[in-house]
């Protein structure tokens, strides 16, 4: 039996591949798609996401497939235009402007590392389960069908589920009645390299007009989406990118550009286009049993914020760190009950707010903190069934279940250059930040003995102000330019979590709290029902 089947090749299943693999997990991935989609679907990706992508060690190769988006043009019909450059929120990446296929292309060649290949054509039949593994029944390009037993199944396989429909989640929610378009077209204008445009013609009793270009990483390249025309054929449809609807012509693109843009710029070179529509759902679970749902799978919403995918990215990246634990035995498998109390609020989060920023677009200017916000670096756990603070309210800082900041300029002995924090609590283990409170040799000897107590779970750091010195069992990092202070506030003690949350947060790392959350996290619970 292996451990997990991931159903879906797209972005969140990748992640989630990548993510299992580099823990050991023997995973099998598959898609009923005979290749990649070569439309330019998602653009975005967010500052969080880059984070997830460097515990990966492909953040650099992504990087390198993209742009970074740099601003937006607005233009708004009888006020003229206006560039908005976008400002430095103080994070280690900006935003992103990465194709879908480029992102799947990089995410596809990491799985080589762990030896796990997409197997294509094959797609999910039918599944059933009980307390000890699912049966998946699967069918290939040829109408073949085979059987197979898993630990558990993970279904990325987008917003028409078969697993989101075999756990028995509804998917309640709302559509748009207007039918968008999409374009992959060259628009020769003299926008800058890196900066999106976005066109509105208000109304008060319908959606705005509307021209938005996000750009790609070849010069004069962008992704074009407006409302569809009450001419152009959109059929039934559903949400996102209608494959099976002739899509728009080059000459319907460029009757909205010639509407809605200053000098009517040309627009050629039509490489893809799609007629798609827009649905609020949410999934009433994100899981049951020995099956999960994540993705648009379990959430689909408006584009606005380049929200889809990164959050679907998030799911993942929250979901593998627990399945490696429980499948290795090192923690009950009550913890994959987090999960879903985590992710599912985020979720319905984010429908609520691209459903309202869509509505209000054009009307508003954001503000930093929404910039923040759509940056997915101010998601939080805090309250969460495996979250713990032992700071008190009043403590300053990131509380227990927010994302763990990044520290720059810190020292290391034996290294000649300054290191972040981000790398180094990089891996796939907890790791516990702390203070020596001028006593390393114990805290040191707390590492050994969790070392002996909890093996590869749990790494420790000591952060110290001076000259950052060696000891056995801990790693000492020096913070002589006071960031960690700053960043962390007045806590003595932080757990990161495998996914760069803060698990737990206390006075000290010798409070008894530390030791309780550890019990807690690794050794008690029941096991989770089916």
């Amino acid at each position: 039996m292996r451990d997990v089947l991931i159903v879906g090749a797209g972005p969140v299943g990748l992640n989630l591949a990548v993510d299992l693999g580099r823990r050991g997990v023997a995973c099998r991935i598959i898609d009923k798609a005979l290749a990649p989609l070569k439309y330019c679907r998602a653009i975005g990706v967010t500052p969080r996401t880059l984070e997830v992508f460097e515990r990966f060690g492909v953040a650099r190769q992504v990087i390198d497939a993209g742009l970074w988006i740099t601003g937006m043009r607005s233009v708004v019909a009888g006020r003229g235009s206006e560039d908005m450059i976008l400002p430095d929120l103080g994070l280690p990446y900006a935003q992103l402007g990465v194709p879908q296929y480029e992102t799947e292309r990089v995410l596809t060649e990491a799985l080589r590392g762990p030896g796990i290949a997409i197997e294509r054509g094959v797609e999910l039949a039918s599944l059933t389960q009980d307390a000890q593994g699912v049966t998946a029944e699967l069918k290939d390009a040829a109408g073949a069908t085979t059987t197979g037993r898993y630990a558990y199944v993970i279904g990325c396989d987008g917003a028409h589920s078969l697993v989101r429909k075999a756990i028995g989640a509804t998917f309640e929610g709302e559509a748009y009645p207007w039918p968008f378009m999409l374009g992959d077209v060259h628009i020769d204008w003299e926008l800058p390299y890196g900066m999106a445009l976005r066109a509105i013609r208000p109304h008060n009793d319908r959606p705005p007009d509307m021209f938005i270009a996000i750009p790609l990483p070849e010069g004069g390249r962008y992704r074009v989406s407006m409302l569809a025309p009450p001419t152009l054929p959109t059929g039934a449809g559903d949400h996102g990118i209608q494959a099976e609807t002739p899509g728009p012509s080059l000459a319907d693109l460029q009757q909205v550009a010639d509407d809605l843009l200053p000098g009517r710029p040309r627009l050629s070179d039509l490489r893809w286009s799609s007629v798609f529509r827009i649905s609020m759902r949410l999934a009433d679970r994100y899981g049951r049993g020995r099956a999960f749902i994540a993705g648009d799978a379990a959430h689909i919403h408006p584009p606005t914020g380049g929200q889809g995918m990164n959050t679907g990215i998030q799911d993942a990246h929250n979901l593998a760190w627990k399945l490696a634990l429980v499948l290795r035995g090192e923690a009950p498998a009550s913890l994959l009950d987090s999960y879903e109390a985590e992710r599912r609020p985020i979720g319905a989060e984010v429908v609520a707010r691209t459903k309202a920023a869509s509505e209000s677009i054009g009307r508003d200017r954001p503000k930093e903190d929404e910039r923040l916000v759509d940056a997915q670096v101010l998601v939080s756990y805090r309250g969460g069934p495996i979250v713990r603070d032992d700071c008190g309210a009043e403590a300053v800082g990131p509380k227990a279940g927010d994302r763990a900041p990044d520290v720059a300029g810190l020292a290391r002995q034996g290294f000649g250059f300054p290191l972040r924090l981000h790398e180094v609590t990089a891996g796939t283990d907890h790791v516990l930040l702390a203070r020596p409170e001028g006593d390393i040799a114990a805290l040191s000897a707390l590492a050994a003995g969790l070392a002996r107590q909890r093996g590869r779970l749990v790494r420790v750091i000591a952060v110290v102000d001076g000259e950052p010195t060696q000891h056995p069992s801990v790693t000492v990092v020096g913070d002589k330019e006071n960031g960690f202070a700053k960043a962390y506030g007045t806590a003595g003690a932080i757990l990161v979590r495998p996914d760069g949350h803060i698990g737990w947060r206390g006075t000290s790392w010798r409070h008894p709290g530390l030791r309780e959350y550890l019990d807690m996290l690794f050794r008690q619970g029941s096991t989770r029902g089916a």
